[in-house]
């Protein structure tokens, strides 16, 4: 049974591999710590999937995973303010000609609550549905949309107050 699932993990992580590591760039903004968290996730996973009860979630249960070791790195690379990570705060190696729109929406994303930040990430970076969020969270559907339009409105005042501010300097 546990070669089973070692298996069906194996083929999982190949087969979605691309989404994984979107997910992880969603959160992490380069491509080192990307692969860093998810090669992170990958051996907690293969060290607990034995615990994971239904093997038709697995999918679900892995981006959990996923998404807290993210979580993770984020606040503990918070702790370790270093001058680089100051220096490159807001900026991300896929996006060097992001224009000014695409700064202040990473800056505004960034004051989110992590909830509502959670779920901004997973629906317009990540592409998923409401049902999927939920999945993913373990949150009730409904908590996902309201949680979503908060996301939504808290995003378009913190916006245009930042675009306001840009455009005075």
């Amino acid at each position: 049974m546990e070669t089973n699932i070692n298996d069906k993990l194996n083929d999982l992580i190949r087969d979605n591999q691309i989404k994984y590591f979107k997910i992880a760039m969603s959160y992490m903004k380069n491509k080192d710590d990307s692969l860093d968290v998810l090669h992170n996730a990958i051996v907690k996973a293969i060290k607990n999937c034995r615990q994971l009860k239904e093997l038709q979630y697995m999918d679900t249960w892995f981006c959990r995973i996923l998404i807290n070791e993210c979580l993770a790195f984020i606040k503990k690379k918070e702790k370790e303010i270093t001058i680089e990570y100051i220096e490159s705060y807001g900026q991300s190696e896929n996006f060097e000609d992001e224009t000014e729109n695409m700064m202040i929406l990473n800056q505004a994303i960034n004051k989110l609550e992590n909830n509502l930040r959670n779920i901004i990430i997973l629906r317009y970076f990540n592409g998923m549905k409401i049902s999927e969020i939920a999945e993913v969270t373990n949150t009730n559907p409904n908590t996902v949309k309201s949680r979503l339009y908060k996301a939504l409105s808290i995003l378009k005042k913190e916006m245009e107050v930042e675009f306001y501010e840009w455009q005075k300097q």
